[in-house]
């Protein structure tokens, strides 16, 4: 690393370096404000992700406050500040516009606009966050987290349903992982506030408001951010408030104040944690009906044995194995879940999730050398700055820099911490804060005239660059007012379209002529929204798997087809299009498919019962049940190949091979009891002439049904000589 100055007092006097910009504070409110809104705002409905709406709320407040900063030093000839640590997002969108040429375009291209709101917002945040304006930023900071968190305590204690989500309490993050690893990261700047006070009442104000926050963390249960809590709590924050005691207030509060403070915090934490939980989806997790039981369970949890962390573990040996594959050009920016499934152990069939759960793996797979570097500069120069924020002196310029600095670097570690095992970089609004603490980190190197090869310098600036930089910026929210405006549309068509098709499969008849017009909605939904956004890779398929249920092999087909001409490396989907094409009648594409899945995962249950499937439709049906029999003895089966072995042993006369795999097909997917239950019966009835055991087979099948129309149909799947009594019956 290039040599720098050990006195910086003296440099800085010596060579004046540029200050933030004059006028910039309208800029650095904006900023503020980002932080502020991002977490406290969600989307009241599904016809949006929560994350689409905060990652509109980061891009717009990034290009305005960029702008703002930009008007107010349009007529100025001075410099502005530039520093080496902003070449670092920089570099990573240089790799995603060239990766967008022999990698996934679209999946490069979203990161790429990912790496430039990055750079943006250090760079803004370089140029306006001065001592006294970081203050304002923990204001928005820390208010948005204490907003965010009565969201979730509501959540956790009431059910509060304002924000749709996923696992409770998720506050307006739709996931509660994504909620606790953001707002975990802001309690730092929440200290900083509270240590700075000297007024009485705003010292209780922050207590009680930071206890929520605390609290919150502790109702979601999160191992990474309980990590990141504990500590935070135990050992940063008091070793911060020892090494910077002479520059905050705290030390000069009266003895009461001392006393007050500190135990107001501690009794809302533990008031709050002790209230008792009346969300059944928290209930129902029997992980502590409390937000304290919840905490110091799920803390004393972590350990290798966890499924979670078995679960990522998956993800992660996949992802070691497309390094190792890819070493140097890496996978191409935001390519991963692109490329994975050919990485993946033998057999598996779906992705186990669209990201890593680990930021850094992710980063080096999908970037090579280029991740690796980031990653070196980026710790590297995380780790001189923490080092030179504790060893300056008393009297010092540094002693003065020294809490903010602290705060800083201290948010920066619980974000490395809970990236371990999450993708919080990824989230628009732990993302934004990752950025503005790398860029007010570098305002602080810069006001110390700290300089070297990635640290601090003048940037030349003149009113023609202004002039540029503000057309550029123009340009750059005309583009994300026409982004913003497709992706929300397309989105809402698609996850209208599928509400539609969960609802129909809900009833259980979908084939009713009252849903005829509710389905055409729904299949020009989806229409409308692939044209817009073929990527749209999450929900899409939902739609497709629903018609497939209903027998619509034509319209499942072609959404399972316009996914895969964007995620190609899918063996469930290729086989599910495989399935749809030898239903219509298409057994040439169906192989084909077949082949391209085997290429991927040969021994995936989808792939080997698709070609049980398969075998069994071209007239082979011994050699059909022979494989659908050794593929049980392996351990690979899915509820198709489960389903052909019933059909298959059942035809031969297999009679004991056609229990056997009814009774595990009904055990291992219990959504398939009902038609099972009355497949038992038929068995009983017509091949065993079991009359007694065939009635109780059939009455455990309707009464199974979960609608009228389900069980209507059921019933007429029964043998007319029972049909009559069982009708009189339900």
């Amino acid at each position: 690393m290039p040599a720098v100055s050990r006195e910086p007092v003296a440099v800085a006097a010596q060579v004046p370096f540029p200050g933030e910009a004059p006028g910039s504070a309208w800029a650095a409110a904006m900023l503020a404000a980002m932080m502020f809104l991002a977490p406290a705002l969600g989307v009241p409905h599904e016809l949006m992700l929560q994350d689409t709406l905060k990652s509109i709320v980061v891009s717009f407040c990034a290009l305005f406050a960029a702008l703002l900063l930009f008007l107010h030093v349009r007529a100025r000839s001075e410099p502005l500040r530039w520093h080496g640590v902003v070449w670092l997002p920089l570099l990573l969108l240089a790799y995603a516009l060239g990766s967008m040429a022999w990698s996934h375009t679209y999946l490069a291209g979203v990161e790429a606009v990912r790496w430039f709101v990055f750079a943006l917002l250090a760079w803004v945040a370089l140029n306006t966050l001065s001592r006294e304006r970081l203050s304002w930023l923990a204001w928005g900071i820390h208010a948005g987290a204490a907003v965010a968190s009565l969201w979730a305590a509501l959540q956790f204690w009431f059910g509060f349903d304002l924000f749709p989500q996923g696992p409770n309490p998720a506050s307006t993050f739709v996931n509660r992982n994504f909620f606790a690893e953001f707002v975990v990261c802001t309690l730092p700047f929440s200290w900083l506030l509270l240590a700075r006070t000297r007024r009485g009442a705003v010292a209780a104000g922050l207590a009680l408001s930071t206890g929520l926050v605390i609290a919150a963390i502790l109702m979601t249960g999160t191992r990474g951010a309980l990590l990141a809590l504990w500590l935070q709590l135990l050992v940063l924050l008091p070793l911060v408030a020892w090494r910077c005691r002479r520059q905050l207030a705290w030390t000069g509060w009266p003895r009461t104040w001392r006393i007050v403070v500190p135990a107001l915090l501690v009794a809302t934490v533990v008031g709050l944690g002790f209230i008792p939980s009346s969300n059944p989806r928290i209930l129902e997790e029997a992980r502590g009906a409390s937000g304290l039981e919840r905490g110091i369970g799920r803390t004393q949890s972590i350990g290798p044995g966890d499924p979670s962390l078995g679960v990522r573990m998956v993800m992660w040996r996949a992802t070691a194995t497309a390094i190792q594959a890819r070493p140097f050009a890496g996978l191409g920016a935001g390519a991963w879940e692109n490329e994975i499934p050919l990485y993946q152990a033998a057999g598996s069939q779906l992705e186990t999730d669209y990201y890593v759960h680990n930021e850094f793996l992710q980063l080096v797979a999908e970037f090579g050398l280029v991740g690796w570097l980031f990653l070196v500069l980026l710790l590297g120069y995380l780790l001189l700055a923490a080092w030179r924020s504790w060893a300056g002196g008393p009297g010092t310029v540094g002693d003065a820099e020294r809490p903010g600095r602290a705060v800083l670097l201290c948010s920066l570690l619980a974000l490395l911490i809970v990236s371990c095992i999450g993708f919080p970089w990824r989230m628009a609004a732990t993302g934004a804060l990752f950025a503005i603490c790398v860029g007010a980190l570098a305002a602080s190197d810069a006001r110390l005239g700290w300089r070297g090869g990635l640290l601090a310098r003048p940037l030349r600036w003149s009113p023609a660059i202004a002039k540029g930089a503000m057309v550029a910026t123009l340009a750059c929210l005309g583009l994300a007012l026409f982004i913003t405006q497709r992706a929300a549309e397309s989105e809402h068509k698609l996850v209208m379209a599928a509400k539609i098709a969960l609802s129909i499969s809900a009833s259980g008849a979908a084939d009713h002529p009252r849903h005829d017009a509710a389905q055409e909605e729904m299949l020009q939904l989806v229409r409308e929204g692939v044209a817009i956004n073929p990527h749209y890779r999450k929900i899409t398929p939902m739609v497709a798997d629903e018609l497939a249920k209903w027998g619509d092999w034509a319209n499942a087909t072609w959404i399972w087809e316009s996914v895969l001409q964007s995620r190609p490396n899918v063996a469930a989907l290729i086989t599910n299009a495989a399935r749809g094409r030898s239903a219509m009648g298409r057994p040439d594409l169906a192989l084909a498919h077949l082949e391209r899945a085997r290429r991927i995962q040969p021994q995936a249950p989808a792939v080997r019962s698709l070609e049980v499937v398969l075998l069994a439709r071209s007239g082979d049906e011994a050699k059909a049940l022979a494989l659908a029999r050794r593929s049980v003895e392996e351990g690979i089966t899915d509820f198709d190949l489960l389903n052909a072995m019933v059909v298959l042993a059942w035809r031969s006369g297999d009679i004991p091979l056609a229990l056997r795999a009814l009774d595990q097909r009904m055990n291992e997917y219990p959504e398939s009891r009902p038609r099972g239950q009355v497949q038992l019966g038929t068995i009983y009835a017509n091949e065993l002439n079991e009359p007694a055991k065939a009635l109780q087979a059939f009455r455990a099948g309707l009464a199974l049904a979960r609608s009228a129309d389900e069980q209507a149909d059921l019933l007429r799947q029964v043998p007319l000589a029972y049909r009559d009594r069982l009708r009189q019956e339900f």
